[in-house]
């Protein structure tokens, strides 16, 4: 069970998908538990919510503190009979280990399990020879769903305990095409929000006695979101607001609406505050709005904010163990969706390197038995060079 194969299959073989834990959690506790790691299990809850789990685990009380951080739950298997192999059955075929979580992200979960205890055992059970440095691992199974009572929560209850990090090393699925290609060193924001026109309801016939909403939100939409909210920063690529919904809830042909709603999600990088970035579209569209049309934004509560680790030595420590393994120069990446390195920026500097993210989410999700020996390696890598 040092292999980091052989945990990635345990942790598969548990159907931990949000909120359910199935047993994946026990199966890491009992791992570190064994190797000198001093466990918590912590669980918590909100109303309208369910309860989680959550593992924290470490071994040192001093610094330099480095945590490995991730989750355990996956999304749902969907149709389990299109699988070609069972979606938690964790079997290897053709170089290739199958199952819901195997990239996203139980296998990098279980590659930096297996690189801190091989370190620990070519390094007498210690960070270090002279008693300093601390590794642990924060682990959730709220990832995939709210992230309400995971990972933001679990810092709180660590730092509230007085422990601190130093650095973090996230296994989410960040390589593109090939091991080595990218580290993702930070994330663009996440802001949602429903634009609301309202009209008068009335008689499709009898149009001078409504007011219809629906060629308002038309010219709103475009107002909104035709011009560039940016050009992009020297990390992010440019922001983009997307409209993905229009309803103005009528099934009659007969009835012209009173109210119509769009829904947009807005990705935003560090040229932007969450309220800057909402100034700036209530500006627009009280500017297409003028004194006719009577609109309004409502904005969705956000947690999703902007955040980016600096290139420097900590990232260029994770460069030289990527390299030296892979043969690749990673690039510092800021693409994609958001992650649980948002929360974990606030108390220390984080990277995310895991495996390739092609498979993610999919019917056949895979990862290489080969790209899960070199992540393994990667983070041994790491390891060495933070404690060397």
């Amino acid at each position: 069970m040092n292999d980091a194969l052989a945990i990635a299959q345990a942790l598969i073989r548990c159907p931990s998908v949000t909120p359910v834990d199935a047993g994946a959690l026990g199966v890491l506790e009992d791992l570190l538990k064994a190797h000198g790691f001093t466990t918590h299990r912590v669980t918590f809850s909100e109303a309208g919510t369910h309860d989680i789990d959550n593992l924290y685990a470490r071994l040192g009380a001093a610094a330099p503190h480095i945590t490995f951080a991730g989750h355990t739950d996956v999304v749902p298997p969907g149709d389990e009979a299109a699988w070609s192999h069972g979606a938690f059955s964790g079997e290897v075929k053709d170089g290739y280990l199958y199952g819901r979580g195997a990239v996203d992200m139980k296998g990098g979960i279980a590659c930096s399990v297996a690189a801190v205890l091989q370190y620990l055992a070519d390094n007498g059970g210690k960070p270090r020879a002279d008693g300093k440095g601390s590794i642990s691992f924060l682990i959730t199974g709220d990832e995939e769903a709210a992230s309400i009572n995971g990972t933001v929560k679990l810092l709180k209850w660590v730092a509230d305990r007085g422990e601190t990090f130093d650095h973090c090393v996230l296994g989410e699925p960040s390589n593109q095409q090939v091991m080595g290609d990218c580290i993702k060193i930070g994330r663009r924001g996440s802001q949602s929000g429903t634009l609301i026109v309202d009209g008068l309801q009335g008689h499709v016939a009898y149009p001078q006695r409504a007011s219809n909403p629906v060629p308002d939100i038309a010219r709103l939409i475009v107002a909104i979101s035709d011009e560039p909210l940016d050009h992009g920063s020297a990390q992010f690529q440019p922001s983009n607001l997307e409209f993905v919904s229009v309803d103005v809830g009528n099934s009659a042909l007969n009835v012209i609406p009173g109210q119509a709603r769009a829904t947009f999600n807005i990705r935003y990088n560090d040229l932007h505050t969450q309220a800057s970035l909402r100034e700036l579209v209530e500006t627009r569209l009280a500017n297409a709005c003028g004194n006719r049309i009577k609109a309004r934004i409502v904005w969705e509560p956000s947690n999703s904010n902007v955040f980016l680790t600096k290139p420097g030595a900590f990232t260029d420590l994770a460069v030289s163990a990527i390299e030296d393994v892979t043969g690749r120069r990673p690039e510092l990446s800021t693409t994609g969706g958001t992650s649980d390195a948002r929360f974990i920026a606030s108390y220390c500097p984080v990277i995310e390197f895991g495996l390739l993210g092609q498979t993610m989410h999919q019917i056949d999700e895979r990862a290489s038995v080969k790209d899960i020996e070199t992540l393994t390696k990667v983070y041994r890598g790491i390891l060495d060079r933070y404690f060397g």
